[in-house]
């Protein structure tokens, strides 16, 4: 494992949790880093592990084989680890979010009675409402991971977390889902549904929306949130249960970042935000780091002494290679890279140091050469985490 400032090892931190949620900003591997996490943890411990993401990228998708499933978790066959050089001591299992399949189990899970449920389910709004609502991607991320982890059927649940502008707006979803549905905003809107008696406040406003939006779109609406109305007191009661799995001891943060400015202040306002409501924070990935040998001082002088004496060397070669002046351009143009390479990682190395996150929990993970396209590569990125 690739470690910096100390050090922590995720084989103790996963062996003890049930839940790590992978989190950061767009475009950090984070997606990535789940897979690989969960790859790790099913090769290493004898454990059901299940990598649930969210419209991960398609060659990555691909890679997990997922681009037949969705919503219905999926064993990776043993096989495959064996074809990519491992021999995994447990099982690792995958599904990629379906917002729509999701919304349907949760309607048919807790409707109160079957006609509620059909009447949802056959609303002219209901799949566009769920499909665009504000938060409904992040609300039905968590009422999913609730509803695996309750189930049982998994030692540890890896989860990369839906792609947000604010990182912690999955976090507060449940609580907001709950109290759209029993805000004043909504109260208002349907009112008039429940029954014919207007206040004389009421009338102009409904008189416009009437002519603006139509009456029968807004009895369709109205129609769609009474009967979500009776969810109601599940979605408290849920969202409640959802907010007591996050705090639990058994739940972990992993949070991902690279060390460019802007991931950088995502990562630590991400973490403020998990201190704040008192989770448990796990690790911090940084993602996409150059290679420690780019500091070495003895390297340095070789690239610069190389970089002085290019003349002289392309001497030395030229009767190998021939053509002196290419072999000259040749070691000046590569000991030039090393020493901008060299001055890239050494700001990397700075920016950890100034990272605000206790040193035992950074973990460090090179930068690839390549694209992630294969479980082979999945696990060697694991390999560099583990």
């Amino acid at each position: 494992m690739t470690v910096a400032r100390g050090g922590t090892h995720l084989e103790t931190l996963l062996s003890a949790k049930e839940i790590a949620l992978v989190c950061g900003a767009g475009g950090v591997g984070k997606t990535t880093t789940a897979a690989a996490v969960a790859a790790a943890a099913a090769s290493h411990l004898d454990a059901r592990v299940l990598a649930l993401t969210v419209d991960p990228a398609r060659r990555l998708a691909t890679a997990l084989g997922l681009e037949k499933f969705g919503n219905a978790e999926t064993r990776v066959p043993s096989t495959a680890f064996v074809t990519a050089g491992v021999a995994p001591r447990g099982e690792l299992w995958v599904a990629m979010l379906d917002t729509k399949a999701s919304w349907d189990d949760l309607v048919r899970q807790h409707a109160p009675d079957p006609a509620t449920r059909d009447a949802i389910l056959a609303n002219p709004l209901y799949r566009n409402v769920t499909g665009k609502f504000v938060q409904s991607h992040d609300y039905i991320a968590m009422e999913r991971l609730h509803e695996i982890h309750a189930s049982g059927r998994y030692d540890l649940i890896v989860v990369d977390t839906p792609p947000t502008r604010n990182a912690i707006d999955f976090l507060d979803a449940p609580d907001r889902m709950a109290d759209f549905f029993s805000s004043r905003l909504l109260r208002w809107l349907i009112a008039p549904y429940r029954s014919r008696v207007f206040t004389a406040a009421s009338k102009p406003f409904y008189s416009v929306a009437d002519r603006v939006l139509g009456a029968q779109f807004l009895q369709d609406i109205a129609e769609f949130f009474i009967l979500f109305q009776t969810m109601y007191d599940g979605f408290v009661d849920r969202a409640k249960a959802v907010t007591r799995t996050l705090e639990d001891r058994r739940t972990t943060f992993i949070v991902v970042t690279t060390l460019e400015a802007a991931p950088t202040r995502e990562a630590e306002f991400f973490i403020d935000a998990l201190a704040e409501r008192k989770y448990h924070l796990g690790a911090v990935v940084c993602n996409r780091m150059l290679p420690s040998y780019l500091r070495d001082r003895a390297a340095a002088r070789t690239a610069e002494a190389m970089k002085a004496n290019a003349e002289e060397l392309a001497e030395l070669v030229t009767r190998r290679v021939g053509d002196r002046e290419a072999v000259e351009g040749v070691l000046r143009e590569v000991a030039e890279s090393y020493l901008n390479y060299r001055v890239v990682a050494a700001r990397e190395a700075e920016q950890l140091a100034e990272l605000a996150v206790p040193s035992d929990l950074v973990v460090t993970v090179p930068a690839l050469e390549r694209d992630v396209t294969s479980l082979a590569d999945i696990i060697e990125v694991g390999a560099s985490l583990w």
